[in-house]
């Protein structure tokens, strides 16, 4: 969705969809990422896509088209190519006498309509409606006509014996880059398996032999999903494709491997981490795919509660000292740090990461690799940033005393250090330096807070309707008849917008512990974890678990879902809940 011109906010703000407040940060965030403002107002959660692009049609005239509730015949779809439609974001919706009616995301795309009516020679019409369901009609109305889908393929498959384990070889020669339709077909079902998982918003993809059948998994929104099972036959020529993809020795079969791929799906660039495992039925594949969209989030869409947000954006102002983000793989720890960086990357300061591997390249910043192979690892690299007069510092991760030690003293010379550890609460991280062989006094003296995640799913905003929770679950979770009640609890019941889950999209929920004045003493005097606790919760600390409370009290997420990643301690009682106003 792009929008040039900015006066169909106004029209928002005449109606109270947006407020001036909302609409300023969102310009502000524009101008800070180069993207549009409408583009923002639905980043933000300000505005929905619908609200904005209907702004935009009665701004200039135009017609809003409701997609999901469109039939739109074989005859019409087959006036417009799969591949036109695809590579512009548009769709035909309509032909009568010799006007084509197409479905458009932007009033101002002159240059889309103008290549349309010269490649079909017909007067086209435009209406609006927003991209995301432009593309999700696409997918819709081509893939029933076409029968091209990671489904179908699977199903030609499974329907004839024959062996595709050999398709593979004529890759090898051609270092298997082209990947089109006249392909072998595993080399067309990799691609289409990769597609598929883009296009469900997939974070991982594991495909993983057992005896009898291979497992195809994606990972949406933090929670495996099994898809139909590709016969056990291919699984030589899938991983063969694979490897060749990521540049990896095809003949090596004991060892782990690990590889990149770069891959074009759709309008979108990706970024593949590849490993494989050995297992005892075979070589295991799981292909993370990085979206550098993920790290165009700016610190106000991590999910930090208001005051968190306050406390945070202190920090990362402070000119020198440890902030480390804590909690297990997949928990966002990454996006906190790069939102971060993104904030503080300006012409005036000089950053540079050490990363253990990089996963996304950011536009301004020094980033270096660890590679264990030629002795590179992080302690080494520190020692050579020093050289490099830096202001801003990443330490992917403090995993040994070496590194450790180097980071405390970057933050002793001045520098502003950022890194992660892997614990499960923030005073926590204080005790795991400790065990590493830092010295208390250093540790107290440098780290000056703690943040430690976790991501929960957060509700379908299309499906999403009131929910009354049970006497159970709300003695359970510790919450008074009183606090439900002035509470808005959300559950989604499932749609076509969010696989039938309920769920859509994930957020944060956060434990930051500021290292007063208090708790420095406390770690001089080696303090246990549940003392350190205790104060930082009278010192205004909300737990993970409280924290993802408030958000299901607020209808963002649901009982479940904070249950699923936090658990409930002794301490939580002791904590005031706010109920939203």
């Amino acid at each position: 969705m792009v929008a040039r011109g900015s006066d169909f906010t106004a029209i928002m703000l005449r109606k109270g969809m947006i407020s001036p407040e909302q609409l300023a940060e969102a310009q502000q965030l524009a101008s800070e990422q180069q993207r549009p403002v409408a583009e923002c107002l639905v980043h933000l959660d300000y505005a929905t896509a619908d609200q904005v692009v209907k702004a935009m049609a009665k701004q200039h005239g135009m017609k809003y088209v409701d997609l999901s509730a469109v039939k739109i015949p074989e005859s019409v779809v087959e006036l417009v190519p799969e591949a036109v439609a695809r590579e512009n974001s548009v769709l035909p919706l309509s032909v009568e006498d010799d006007v084509l009616t197409v479905v458009l995301s932007d009033p101002l795309d002159l240059e889309t309509t103008d290549k349309l009516r010269f490649i079909l020679n017909r007067r086209i019409e435009t209406v609006l409606a927003p991209k995301e369901a432009i593309q999700a009609a696409i997918n819709r109305h081509y893939g029933q006509m076409e029968g091209e889908s990671a489904d179908s393929m699977l199903q030609e498959f499974t329907d004839t014996a024959i062996d595709f384990t050999e398709t593979t070889t004529d890759d090898i020669a051609t270092g298997g880059e082209a990947v089109d339709e006249t392909s072998a077909p595993v080399v067309r079902l990799v691609y289409l398996l990769i597609q598929e998982a883009v296009q469900l918003r997939a974070s991982d993809i594991h495909i993983e032999p057992f005896e009898n059948r291979i497992r195809v998994r994606y990972r949406i929104d933090g929670i495996l999903i099994e898809r139909d099972s590709p016969p056990r036959r291919l699984l030589s020529a899938i991983t063969s494709r694979i490897k060749i993809l990521s540049r990896l020795d095809i003949a090596e079969r004991r060892r782990p491997q690990d590889g990149r791929i770069k891959i074009t799906v759709g309008e979108k660039e990706m970024d593949l981490r590849v490993s494989i495992l050995p297992t005892s039925h075979g070589q295991a594949t799981v292909m993370r795919l990085l979206d550098k969209d993920n790290i165009k989030v700016g610190v106000r869409q991590l999910g930090l509660s208001e005051l968190n947000y306050k406390k945070f954006q202190a920090l990362i102002r402070r000119p020198n000292g440890i902030i480390l983000v804590t909690g297990p793989t997949g928990s966002g720890k990454t996006t906190t740090l790069y939102a971060a960086l993104n904030h503080l990357n300006r012409p005036d300061r000089k950053i540079i990461t050490a990363e253990d591997p990089v996963e996304y390249y950011l536009p301004g910043i020094n980033q270096c690799e660890v590679r264990h192979s030629i002795g590179l690892d992080f302690a080494r690299i520190i020692r050579a940033m020093m050289r490099q007069a830096p202001n801003v510092i990443l330490v992917g991760e403090m995993r040994d005393q070496e590194t450790s030690s180097m980071g405390i003293q970057a933050s002793l010379t001045g520098h502003l250090v950022f890194s992660t550890l892997h614990t499960n609460d923030a005073p926590s991280a204080i005790t795991r330096m400790i065990d590493m062989g830092v010295p208390s006094y250093l540790v107290a003296s440098t780290v000056i807070a703690v943040l430690a995640q976790r991501l929960v799913r957060t509700v379908c905003t299309r499906c999403k309707q009131p929910y009354k929770p049970l006497v159970g679950e709300l003695e359970a979770a510790g919450l008074s008849p009183e606090i439900a009640a002035k509470s808005t609890f959300m559950k989604g019941k499932g749609c076509n917008h969010c696989q039938r889950s309920g769920y859509r999209g994930r957020t944060g929920i956060h434990e930051l512990m500021m290292v007063t004045a208090q708790i420095r003493e406390m770690i001089f005097d080696a303090k246990s974890n549940a003392d350190v606790r205790r104060l930082a919760i009278t010192q205004g600390m909300k737990t993970l678990y409280i924290d993802g409370l408030e958000k299901a009290l607020k209808g963002m997420t649901t009982l479940d879902e904070v249950f699923r990643v936090a658990k409930r301690t002794e301490q939580d009682s002791e904590i005031e809940i706010l109920t939203p106003s």
